[in-house]
């Protein structure tokens, strides 16, 4: 009898055992405690749970960093390898154009302003059209979104039975310092570039690892 090999399924929760941090690819599944990655915090895999502390060298610390990044705002490695290469022509910290980069994308804005409970689920917001930027459909998520542009949603959007309580939700949303949200009209406004102090990713370590 010939065996048929499965080809095995990489979840959302697994990344984060994986990286050893929460990065919260569920949305607010990941604020509760039926968050995989709270109940089993070690590495995915039969060996996980019993698996031995390894000193991990600087170019695996940076690795991780870099694939922490990926799985957090959904990328693949020829698009992210791309942002690197765009941040290091540019003049002076290399770092903070990735990380600006990186924040900037339509799908992260729209999760960031409370919008979406995931990056995942902004992503497919954009997609189907139903985000506006400056009230224009917008359906590209790694459009860049830039200071003084306004997000919410589009004529199709305001159709769908998704946002109809949108406003209450947003009310209780803490949104980074770079955007600002108009609860009534469902809207956010970017202020400003994104700050290093409101990421939990180390954008030098990635920098370093193209680096070599």
């Amino acid at each position: 009898m010939v065996q048929l090999k499965t080809k095995k399924i990489t979840t959302a929760c697994s990344h984060c055992r994986r990286i050893g941090d929460k990065l919260f690819l569920k949305g607010e599944k990941c604020m509760t405690a039926k968050c995989p990655f709270a109940k089993r915090s070690y590495a995915p895999g039969q060996h996980g749970p019993t698996q031995k502390h390894v000193k991990v060298s600087g170019y695996g610390k940076q690795l991780r960093e870099k694939q922490k990044v990926k799985y957090m705002y959904g990328i693949l490695e020829k698009q992210f390898s791309n942002y690197v290469t765009e941040a290091s022509s540019k003049p002076g910290d290399t770092s903070k154009y990735l990380l600006t980069y990186l924040e900037s994308r339509l799908d992260n804005a729209v999760f960031r302003a409370g919008i979406a409970k995931s990056r995942s689920a902004a992503r497919q917001y954009v997609v189907h059209g139903l985000i506006a930027v400056d009230g224009e459909k917008v359906d590209r998520p790694s459009f860049r979104v830039k200071v003084g542009n306004v997000i919410g949603i589009s004529e199709k959007g305001k159709k769908r039975k998704t946002f109809t309580d949108l406003s209450e939700k947003l009310v209780k949303v803490e949104t980074p310092s770079w955007l600002a949200l108009d609860t009534k009209a469902n809207t956010a406004k970017v202020l400003n570039t994104p700050a290093p102090q409101e990421v939990n990713f180390n954008a030098k370590a990635i920098i370093e690892f193209y680096s070599r």
